[in-house]
């Protein structure tokens, strides 16, 4: 037993020793051998991009149509569009609820201006002619009077010379008859009064008819002035008649202006994306309905203002959010001219609400409008590539 416990250690040292002088001759043969230096494998080269967030909206902006200021607490009568329907440029999408009051305004002076374009047909055209035949009649009629006086009253006149000379002859006969003394003075009297008498009435008959005639003379030159204006197509006539018709049809443009504010028409082609006021409602503060361009849809990226100056026009961009299956892609469009605080539909009470960042414009291609054009507002992460 002892010589088998000697035997297995004799191996034992033999073998050590063996590996001892193979291990330092191995050592020595790698250390004559010439040293190789392995090259280090290369970084990849690390990609530059500017991440920001942004929201979704149609190209041009989200656009809120509502009712004219001037038209103040006016109601919706007529709602013309459903939510998500496409409209075109001018298309009505609101008809308010004075629109009837002033269409009924502007088919009334519409029917002014025809009267005041009758009237200046009138006074072109002048009297009519039973007019200026009534006004010749009434000259005539003057005429015929005037001679008839002048006859009347220079009969009269004739008659009163004749007896006016009866009685002075016989005043002078009674007044010899006085002076011979065959007759008492108040017979003498008595006649010669008569002759007194007779002319007074002789110069009352010649005033008279003086009066007559001047008076149906002045009459006649006042008929005969009428009938020269109903004739005659005076510059002035033609000038008010004009002015009628001038006032009556800016009447028609303001109604007509008037009435466009009772349409609500759209100013831009486009989609509707919220009905905010509906038939029978007053218009609120949010208007009527919100529209937007959504064939083309654009991403609002709030880039930091340290990160800003990269960033240029015609860079590309990719756009990713936990509501899109896949990626979008766009382009650089359009940098913002100033620095604004943070606010793409921050609803975090712990978020940096103080960051300051520049507002920069990416146009989404055709595909990539085209899945989100149903997203407006939509917030996504934004990055563009330097």
């Amino acid at each position: 037993m002892t010589v088998v416990k000697t035997l297995w250690g004799v191996l034992l040292g033999i073998l050590i020793a063996s590996g001892v002088g193979i291990g330092i001759n191995y050592f020595r043969f790698s250390a004559s051998l010439p040293t190789t230096v392995k090259p280090r494998p290369r970084a990849a080269p690390v990609e530059e991009n500017v991440a920001a967030l942004g929201r979704l909206e149609p190209q041009g902006e989200v656009i809120y149509l509502s009712a004219p200021a001037a038209i103040e607490g006016a109601r919706v009568e007529k709602l013309l569009v459903k939510l998500g329907e496409t409209v075109g440029r001018g298309q009505i999408i609101a008809i308010l609820d004075n629109y009837e009051r002033l269409k009924s305004a502007l088919i009334l002076v519409q029917k002014q201006v025809k009267v005041a374009q009758t009237h200046l047909a009138q006074v072109k055209a002048g009297a009519k002619a039973g007019k200026i035949q009534a006004q010749t009649a009434v000259i005539r009629s003057l005429q015929a009077e005037l001679e008839g006086q002048i006859a009347s009253q220079t009969a009269t006149i004739k008659r009163l010379q004749y007896e006016l000379h009866n009685a002075k002859t016989e005043c002078d006969r009674y007044q010899s008859l006085y002076e011979n003394g065959a007759i008492a003075a108040s017979q003498r009297d008595s006649i010669c009064l008569q002759e007194d008498t007779l002319r007074s009435q002789w110069q009352e008959a010649q005033a008279t008819r003086s009066r007559t005639i001047n008076t149906l003379n002045q009459q006649l030159t006042e008929a005969r002035a009428t009938r020269t204006e109903i004739v005659e197509v005076r510059p002035t006539d033609l000038a008010a008649a004009q002015a009628e018709i001038e006032t009556a049809q800016a009447g028609v443009k303001q109604a007509e202006a008037n009435l466009t504010l009772a349409l609500v028409r759209s100013p831009q082609a486009g989609q509707i994306l919220k009905i905010y006021t509906f038939a029978g409602e007053r218009v609120g503060e949010k208007g009527i309905v919100a529209l937007g361009n959504t064939q083309q849809m654009d991403v609002v990226a709030e880039v930091y203002e340290t990160d800003i100056h990269k960033v240029v026009i015609g860079q590309k961009a990719t756009i990713k959010s936990q509501g899109l299956s896949s990626e979008l892609t766009g382009k650089v469009t359009e940098i913002g001219l100033q620095i604004g605080k943070k606010d793409v539909l921050g609803t975090d009470p712990a978020a940096d609400s103080d960051v300051r960042v520049v507002e920069v414009k990416i146009s989404l291609d055709a595909d990539s409008s085209q899945k989100v054009r149903t997203l407006t507002n939509l917030q996504v992460n934004v990055i563009i590539h330097l």
